[in-house]
């Protein structure tokens, strides 16, 4: 496949990873800001071990779910980069496959709690918020991602086959 080809094929994977984020994260509305979030579309964040194209993804998609559910600016902001440092560390360490889902956790239980306290004056602890998060993340990253892992495996040389040619 040419550079060009290769360039779009992966923009375009980005982008329908993004548009998929937006959708589960909108649909599940109810579920998916908050303290006590379960945020489903997290589930995506597990791609980038099939693919480079999944890192602008998901935090494209997270960017544009924050903007588009009337976040506060702090959330848009650091919820966004939460998600993006997530990515990359599971991009980081797509060769060990079961750890690609602790970047996505770690990161967002550390920095949401801060978001949830500064700019939607939550008034939980921080610690505790950041098991609430973190249970929340566990459930989407790891139970779900993993989940969607597991299928995906067997179709990644059909979907993401520029990261596997």
């Amino acid at each position: 496949m040419k550079t060009t080809q290769k360039s779009t094929y992966l923009i375009t994977q980005g982008a329908v990873i993004a548009a998929i984020y937006i959708v589960l994260t909108l649909t599940f509305s109810a579920i998916s800001f908050g303290p006590v979030q379960f945020r489903i579309s997290e589930a995506l964040c597990i791609l980038p071990y099939f693919t480079p194209a999944a890192i602008p993804g998901v935090t494209i998609g997270c960017l544009l779910s924050n903007i588009l559910a009337g976040a506060m600016l702090p959330d848009v902001v650091f919820g966004t980069l939460a998600t993006l440092i997530g990515a990359l560390g599971s991009y980081a360490l797509r060769k060990q496959k079961w750890l690609v889902c602790v970047p996505p956790i770690l990161s967002n239980a550390m920095i949401i709690p801060f978001v949830l306290r500064y700019a939607y004056g939550a008034e939980d602890l921080i610690p505790y918020m950041m098991v609430t998060v973190g249970i929340g993340e566990i459930l989407a990253v790891g139970v779900l991602g993993g989940i969607l892992m597991v299928a995906l495996e067997h179709y990644k040389n059909i979907l993401f086959r520029e990261a596997f040619h």
